[in-house]
């Protein structure tokens, strides 16, 4: 179980990498902007320093992740510490992805999924590992 919440946290965290590369540095391109729903370029332009910010919890949360992996993974006198990293970064990514799905409805499920499916594996394969 251990080697399954380690892959699903990096795919968490790495997914999370991406989110912050669409919403901080990319958000003014019309790819990026009309995957988001966003309907024109001035549209785009007056959500961008809401997306930059955005860009950037999901980076730090990418952080704290793959910091717990990497201790879990390369050191055995970190796991308290890697565990606690994880199930932290990935249960807000859970949490976020709830909230991305109850307030957006049908509209945001695909996004909610792929935001919340890894990091929930990450977190139930984490649990079972630690018991």
């Amino acid at each position: 179980m251990t080697a399954l919440a380690l892959v699903f946290a990096s795919i968490a965290a790495l997914l999370h990498v991406l989110f912050f590369k669409l919403e901080s540095l990319d958000w003014k391109k019309p790819k990026t902007w009309k995957t988001f729903g966003i309907e024109s370029q001035a549209d785009a332009d007056t959500t961008a320093s809401l997306a930059f910010n955005q860009g950037f919890y999901n980076l730090f949360l990418a952080i704290g992740t793959g910091l717990g992996v990497k201790l879990i993974w390369f050191s055995d006198s970190h796991d308290n510490i890697g565990w606690t990293l994880i199930l932290f970064g990935c249960s807000c990514m859970l949490g976020a992805a709830v909230v991305l799905i109850t307030s957006g409805g049908k509209a945001f499920a695909r996004g909610a999924a792929i935001q919340g499916i890894p990091a929930l594996i990450a977190i139930v394969a984490a649990v079972i590992a630690i018991n």
